[in-house]
Order: C-alpha cells, then sequence, then structure tokens
C-alpha cells in the first residue's frame, strides 16, 4: 500500500516576506540600480521636463508647461535635417550589411581555421582607437590635397573634393562601423548548420539556392541584430557628421549640440529633440529585442 502524501506545508506572510528571502536580490541588484536611477532615469525624466517648457531659453524666465518645442520640430527645416539623419543611418547600415556580410562569412567558413581567430582581430582592430581620431584620418585622406586625390591623380583620374560633402559622411560612418557589422555577422554565421549545405548540394542546388535558402534563413536574427544595431550607432553619432560632413550635412546630433551649446542655448528646443532621438532609438532596440539574435549580440 502507498502511504498517503505528506500536506505541503503552508506558507505565512512572515515567511514570504522574511529578510532572508528579499535581502539578497536587492543586495545584489542596488549598486546596478541606483546607478541607473541617478545616471540614467533621473537625467532622463530631467530633459522631458525641459523639453515641455516653451521657448526655454538660458538665462532667460519661463512659465508653464506645453507641447511648443515638439511643434517646432515639425517645421520643414528641422524635418529635414531629421531625415537627411535617417538616410545617413539606412544608407551606412545597408553598405555596412553588403560589404560585412561576405567578410564574416569568409571568416567564418572559409578562412584557415589556426588563423581565424587573428584574422578576427586584426578586422576589428580599429576599434580600439578612438572614433575622433579615426574621423580625422579620412579628413586627411579625403582633403582636396589629401592621400585619395595623390593617388587619382598619379593614375591619370581627375582629382575629387568629397571632404564636406555627404559622401564623406557616408564613408566615415561605414568604415567605423564596418567592424560591429562583422563581429555580430561572424558570431551568427558561426552557428550555421553546414550539414545543410551538403545536404543541399548532394540534391542539386545551386550555390546561389543554397544561399538564398539556406544560409540567408537561417542567420537573419543576427543579420536583423547587426543592422538594428549598426542603425542605432550610425543614427545617434555626432563626430563622424561633424568632422567630415561639413555644413551641408547637418544631422540631428549637431543640430541638439547647437542647441545646448550654440548662440541661441534654446535647451527647451534641444531637450524636445534629445527626446525623439531618444524614442527613436528606444523603438530600434525594442525591434532588436523582438526580431534580433540577443544572444548573439550579448556574445559579441
Amino acid at each position: 500500500m502507498t502511504p498517503a502524501p505528506s500536506p505541503t506545508p503552508a506558507v505565512t506572510w512572515a515567511d514570504r516576506f522574511a529578510p532572508r528571502r528579499w535581502l539578497g536580490p536587492v543586495a545584489l541588484l542596488g549598486p546596478a540600480g541606483v546607478w541607473l536611477l541617478v545616471l540614467l532615469v533621473l537625467p532622463t525624466l530631467l530633459i522631458l521636463e525641459i523639453s515641455l517648457v516653451p521657448g526655454l531659453r538660458l538665462g532667460q524666465p519661463s512659465g508653464g508647461y506645453g507641447l511648443g518645442n515638439y511643434l517646432q520640430i515639425l517645421q520643414p527645416v528641422y524635418l529635414r535635417v531629421i531625415g537627411r539623419s535617417v538616410a545617413f543611418a539606412v544608407g551606412s547600415t545597408a553598405l555596412c550589411l553588403l560589404l560585412g556580410f561576405p567578410v564574416a562569412y569568409w571568416l567564418a567558413l572559409m578562412s584557415p581555421q589556426r588563423w581565424r581567430n587573428l584574422l578576427l582581430v586584426a578586422f576589428i582592430l580599429p576599434l580600439w582607437t578612438s572614433s575622433l581620431l579615426r574621423a580625422y584620418a579620412w579628413t586627411t585622406i579625403l582633403r582636396p590635397s589629401g592621400v585619395l586625390n595623390a593617388m587619382l591623380t598619379a593614375i591619370g583620374l581627375p582629382a575629387q573634393n568629397w571632404l564636406n560633402t555627404p559622401t564623406a559622411v557616408f564613408i566615415g560612418l561605414t568604415y567605423s562601423f564596418l567592424p560591429y557589422m562583422v563581429l555580430i555577422l561572424y558570431a551568427s554565421l558561426e552557428k550555421l548548420d553546414t550539414r545543410l549545405l551538403e545536404a543541399a548540394a548532394d540534391l542539386g542546388a545551386t550555390p546561389r539556392q543554397s544561399f538564398w535558402k539556406i544560409t540567408v534563413p537561417q542567420t537573419l536574427p543576427g543579420i536583423a541584430a547587426a543592422s538594428l544595431l549598426v542603425f542605432i550607432s550610425t543614427l545617434s553619432d555626432f563626430v563622424v557628421p561633424t568632422l567630415l560632413g561639413g555644413a551641408s550635412s547637418m544631422n540631428i546630433s549637431r543640430l541638439i549640440y547647437n542647441q545646448f551649446l550654440g548662440p541661441t542655448r534654446a535647451w527647451g528646443f534641444g531637450s524636445a529633440l534629445s527626446m525623439v532621438l531618444i524614442l527613436a532609438v528606444s523603438l530600434a532596440i525594442a525591434l532588436l529585442i523582438r526580431y534580433g539574435d540577443r544572444n548573439t549580440v550579448a556574445e559579441t
């Protein structure tokens, strides 16, 4: 005869809220929680409050709250700046994907195994230098008397003047964030089940068919994660558009900088622009969490 199971002891309120149950998690999360509260949540709330004060300028009295600063963003001149920033981010992300996928594919699946880690480190080596130094290096290359024109004229081609143009911004952003794209795609391609590629080849599939029907579907979360991460970084980049783009390539980060430290000191409008940028980046992060390969991003 099977003995009857012993009754589960009842959990009392005193046991549930005993210090040993919640003190441990609070002690572990406390330092990071305070850090997030002081350096992230409170500044964001302060920016939100300032953005709701119409016409707020440094050193001038103001009163009341409203949406005047947000309505000012809808003026055509500012919408063009936001549209240009999105165009820079989308174009640079597309270029990084087109250039980075073949490199990541070769590193993950075709490069010699014993040299693979060394090649990967060599490719991401530019990330170890300051973004400011990388942008200054490109000003030396792209200026009218720079290295690029010296090479073009040496082989009989006409000189180009790409510095302070949108082309220079695309070049600088693509160069700066291409290693991030390669790194995430490499981690995703490393997990590719190559047995499916071999089976497809045995069944008569062409390399193009194998690529579109096996490689791309398996690595799609990694592609989404890499693209969204590069998009977020390029959308909010300040250094490259400032040093390489000139006045004709104003983006939202430079516009925010001018509102806070420029002659107008329109802090209310600058805060409203900052909130729009924060919302755009938050939306991209939400898409990254929903559709991207979070494990791949975490591993890289």
